[in-house]
């Protein structure tokens, strides 16, 4: 019986001392969307904190960009930023904050549209 456990349990073994020898990792990708633009995705790890950025461009030159980071633990905390701009030219941005325990979370973040006003927001959740 214990021996139908010993190749499970090695291989868990080895995946866990090579992803904690593995400093950090990263993949990029970009391909065609549906109606003719081009979307950009770029995510990175390194140790606790993962990394990643978006590019997605249209076809009527509207483009928008976000980039975010988070830190896993007891405690998951992310940061996140993005802006666009349409094909008209308008623009718009933001960003948001959260942090997930294991029992509640908390996310706080701002908004500013094409005519400059800028709105805030905050929410707690429970698990």
């Amino acid at each position: 019986m214990l021996s139908r456990f010993k190749l499970p349990l090695l291989c868990l073994g080895a995946m866990v001392v090579w992803s904690a020898a593995s400093p950090a990792s990263a993949e990029e990708w970009t391909r065609k969307t549906v109606h003719g633009g081009e979307l950009s995705r770029s995510v990175g790890k390194d140790g606790d904190v993962y990394t990643g950025s978006t590019t997605r461009t249209g076809p009527n030159g509207g483009t928008y960009t976000s980039g975010s980071t988070c830190t896993a633990g007891v405690v998951d905390r992310c940061s996140r930023s993005y802006s666009g701009t349409g094909p008209n030219g308008k623009t718009f941005s933001g960003e948001r904050y959260s942090a997930a325990g294991p029992f509640r979370g908390r996310s706080v973040g701002s908004f500013t549209g094409p005519n400059g006003n800028t709105v805030h927001g905050f929410r707690r959740w429970r698990r």
